[in-house]
């Protein structure tokens, strides 16, 4: 790994105890289902942040809840850590495997239980694919709206641990806003269900303490998400900018004006460059900025609305307007911005991906500070937002093979969190914080904040063996981190106005 990730060093299972887990494991699971050969271990090393990596000393792939207690239940008694794992897409390290625990991979959780087209409600496990559910629900004329760029890999149960969102959230929410009710397993083997298909539960809202919880509290073995009914009438419009400041304006004011598209997506230049060479899907690689706008709705709504964005953007000295002419150009033009992350590894050995979010009013702000320290820095940065709801995706450009070139980028990528803290953002808007971004929590939340987080894992998890170390830091990694002081005092860029 690149650098001490973990507070407290992780004393690797020794070679009896790995042994006596397996012999354990064989007694609930068939031998296929117990991965402890090198060859089999190795694809689960890391999660979609690949430069940390960890070989786990045993996989476990169930396919019953009764196998999953089980699982839990020897991990409980042997107090032996677990990580839970979808498709392994995430980006923040959030499945980095442990030395002295298991990976409990979920794959085999992949059925659709059942669609009630009444209800407009899909049961299914946690491995199924995030796409397979719109799929699955197409003959009903229903989808999922939640769609992050990897909704084709992506399990359902990784983006209830992640909070995940996607290009329409912005007008249709995050995954917890489209999910009704979570089956989950506790660490001692106890199920529970969380939420309800009825329009309201009593109690805590603990459903909603699930989504973004990243496998720490329990593990999910069933899920009921809201299916949305398609819309009469879908169009996408392209716009595209000689710089950023008037992209990013002319976003604020479509917002501003009162209107919410299904997406609102924006790319600038090195990213624009990336998705058109490797997509070909007609964007102009002469435009500093480009956003997308969807707009979803009756024909009468949607046509009203086109005609008031149109004017709006005319405003903002654009330089292409181009409305997508039917649904194949449509899938074409978001296939490239879909397509941006991978398509930016044609620029670099490697790229390094932040999640931020900031209030839409600081984004040039932002924009030229991170250009400044690019500079500084010496590493190119590539730009993607979700920019109605001004969630960044700075990807960081860098060569793993210069030495310490992924420490500095690392350090980048931290100055780029902490910017958006300091704006009155966030630092995250869907990747969750896994391992990649625990030190910016102790810039994001005060000592008695973190103090809760951690009073409640306890609740769930009083051994701390559900994916331990990662999202929420001890104060004595604040502390050694230096961060602890910074609602008591300036923060590292008291110039920039608070939000």
């Amino acid at each position: 790994m690149s650098q001490a990730l973990f507070s407290e060093p992780q004393t690797p299972l020794t070679e009896e105890k790995r042994i006596g887990l397996i012999d354990a494991f064989l007694r609930v699971l068939p031998d296929e289902s117990v991965l402890r050969a090198d060859e089999e271990l190795l694809p689960y090393e890391s999660d979609g942040l690949a430069v940390y990596q960890q070989k786990p000393p045993v996989v476990v792939l169930p396919e019953t809840v009764e196998q999953v207690q089980a699982i839990l239940k020897i991990c409980s008694r042997e107090g032996v850590p677990v990580v839970a794992r979808g498709a392994g897409t995430g980006l923040s390290g959030g499945a980095l495997p442990l030395a002295n625990g298991i990976v409990l991979g979920m794959a085999k959780f992949n059925q659709i239980i059942d669609i009630d087209e009444h209800a407009r409600t899909a049961t299914v496990q946690p491995g199924v694919r995030n796409l397979a559910i719109s799929e699955a629900a197409s003959d009903y004329n229903l989808y999922y709206a939640p769609d992050p760029s990897s909704q084709i890999a992506c399990t359902i149960g990784g983006n209830v641990a992640e909070n995940s969102g996607g290009v329409h959230c912005l007008k249709y929410g995050l995954t917890v806003h489209n999910v009704l009710q979570v089956t989950a397993v506790t660490i001692h083997g106890d199920v529970i269900t969380f939420g309800g298909t009825a329009p309201d539960t009593p109690g805590y809202d603990l459903l909603g303490v699930l989504h973004g919880s990243e496998g720490m509290l329990a593990v999910t073995v069933e899920i009921v998400v809201k299916l949305l009914p398609r819309p009469a009438t879908t169009r996408l419009l392209m716009a595209a900018f000689d710089n950023v400041d008037n992209a990013g304006n002319a976003v604020a004011d479509i917002i501003g004006s009162g209107i919410i598209p299904a997406g609102l997506e924006m790319m600038d230049n090195p990213a624009i460059i990336a998705a058109e060479a490797f997509a070909q899907c007609g964007y102009p690689t002469d435009a500093e900025a480009l956003f997308l706008c969807e707009l979803d709705g009756t024909e009468e709504e949607v046509s009203d609305q086109m005609a008031k964005v149109e004017k709006i953007i005319a405003r903002h000295n654009v330089t292409k307007l181009h409305l997508a002419k039917d649904e194949t150009e449509r899938m074409m033009l978001w296939k490239g911005r879909k397509s941006a992350f991978p398509a930016v590894g044609r620029l670099s050995p490697d790229y390094y991906c932040i999640d931020g979010t900031i209030p839409r009013r600081h984004l040039s702000t932002v924009l030229q500070k991170m250009a400044e320290w690019s500079e500084d820095y010496k590493l190119r940065i590539a730009n993607v937002f979700h920019a109605g709801d001004g969630n960044l995706h700075p990807l960081i450009l860098f060569d793993a093979n210069i030495p310490g070139e992924l420490e500095r980028t690392e350090e980048l990528g931290g100055k780029i969190l902490e910017l958006c803290v300091e704006v009155g953002g966030t630092i995250t808007g869907e990747h969750g914080v896994g391992m990649e971004k625990i030190n910016q929590m102790c810039v994001q939340f005060d000592a008695n904040e973190i103090t809760q987080f951690h009073a409640l894992k306890n609740a769930f998890d009083p051994d701390a063996l559900l994916n331990p170390g990662k999202a929420i830091p001890t104060l004595n990694r604040c502390a050694e981190f230096g961060a602890l002081h910074v609602h008591h005092g300036e923060l590292p860029h008291s110039d920039l106005e608070r939000f």
